[in-house]
């Protein structure tokens, strides 16, 4: 598992009406290494709203459809609940995911 990977969440909870949901690990490469068990994540939606705090994401990354990966959305999930492995983002996606990260915690 690395930061920028994206994977397949099976019943998401929360009051997520989806069945299931792609999300994108967030954390620093450290704390997903390490044996902490929970990572932080981004979920991926269908719909962009034109933020600052959205990436854009796409088959080219392993997706059926575009999306966006939502910042503001930040979740603590399991590791062990990620096993459906979609796809990885490359370097320059991570760049603007940590742009957008940057953004959405006001840091």
């Amino acid at each position: 598992m690395k930061r920028g990977d994206l994977y397949l969440l099976r019943h998401p909870g929360g009051g997520d009406p989806k069945k299931q949901r792609v999300m994108t690990v967030v954390s620093r490469q450290a704390l997903v290494d390490s044996r902490f068990p929970t990572v932080v994540c981004a979920p991926v939606f269908t719909r962009g709203h034109g933020l600052e705090t959205e990436v854009p994401v796409g088959p080219e990354d392993g997706l059926k459809h575009p999306s966006w990966i939502a910042c503001d959305g930040l979740v603590s999930i399991p590791k062990s609940r990620l096993t459906d492995f979609v796809g990885s983002l490359p370097p320059q996606k991570i760049s603007r995911l940590s742009h957008a990260l940057r953004i959405a915690l006001d840091i």
